[in-house]
């Protein structure tokens, strides 16, 4: 599969860095993917999961005074693909998501892209 597999699919965006937020929420539009966000808060995400059909997600583990894990705990329930985009290495994450694809910020949209699609995602 390619990028262009994300057309139509609704992507939920957990970023709390605007500029990095604007520039993946263009990257996934570039592509065809609706993108649900950004939620900059593990609140505002949880609401947006609950609000309809979330086909795959990307999540950024810090969110300002929080960590991103009650998203990544709900779409594991929901078994919706997802992966971290962080500055944290692996070894920085708890051991239970480190199985998760992991891209280190700035990340090309299209590379998450192209994962998400292939759902080469946790």
């Amino acid at each position: 599969m390619n990028e262009a597999s994300l057309l139509g699919r609704r992507i939920l965006l957990v970023e709390d860095e605007y500029f990095i937020a604007d520039a993946m929420q263009r990257g996934l539009e570039d592509v065809g993917a609706h993108v649900l966000g950004p939620a900059a808060s593990v609140k505002d995400a949880l609401a947006l999961l609950a609000g309809g059909t979330v086909d795959g997600a990307i999540l950024d583990v810090s969110l300002l005074d929080e960590s991103v894990y009650p998203v990544a705990e709900a779409l594991t329930a929901r078994r919706v693909p997802f992966v971290f985009a962080t500055g944290y290495s692996a070894a920085d994450l708890p051991p239970a998501w480190r199985h998760i694809a992991r891209y280190e910020k700035p990340v090309d949209a299209a590379v998450i892209a192209r994962a998400l699609a292939a759902d080469d995602a946790g």
